[in-house]
């Protein structure tokens, strides 16, 4: 008698720890269902963000660019080495997005270092609209090789 009691409790045992493990298994099975649909969600949403970024129309900025930075700082952004600091990559632009805004509306003058590069003359304030700042401000942290950021009309009336 005893040996059947082992032998009904070593049954019971198998059933209970196969229904466990079955059990187990659904959950992880699911647990990699929702973990392979959340990492296809988030491949699908950021390859959505980055075809947005790459193709931002900059081209209101651009045309601003043109009118009023090109002459100094040039088509390329990398400035006019001992006159006209560059754009392009500069550490002093893209160290602080409030003074940049607030170089644009006020204008600069004095020494400031960039790149490693001291450049000392004159940047007249620029007689643009609230809207030529932040399209030219997004266009040139936007192109060649910056970092990138965007800046907003509320950036710029925080400037002023």
């Amino acid at each position: 008698m005893k040996n059947k009691y082992i032998a009904i409790t070593a049954f019971i045992s198998m059933t209970m720890l196969s229904c466990v493990s079955d059990g187990a298994k659904k959950v992880t099975e699911t647990v990699n269902e929702v973990t392979t649909e959340v990492v296809e969600t988030v491949k699908e949403e950021t390859e959505v963000v980055e075809e947005l970024v790459a193709t931002a129309d900059y081209s209101a900025g651009e045309e601003v660019y043109g009118k009023t930075c090109k002459a100094c700082h040039q088509a390329t952004g990398k400035g006019i080495p001992s006159a006209f600091p560059p754009l392009a990559n500069s550490d002093y632009l893209l160290e602080d997005k409030n003074r940049a805004i607030k170089i644009v509306l006020e204008g600069l003058t004095g020494e400031v270092i960039v790149n490693g590069n001291t450049f000392n003359s004159i940047m007249t304030p620029q007689a643009i609209s609230d809207q030529e700042v932040v399209d030219v401000m997004n266009y040139v942290l936007n192109s060649w090789g910056n970092a990138g950021g965007e800046v907003t009309l509320e950036d710029v009336a925080a400037q002023k």
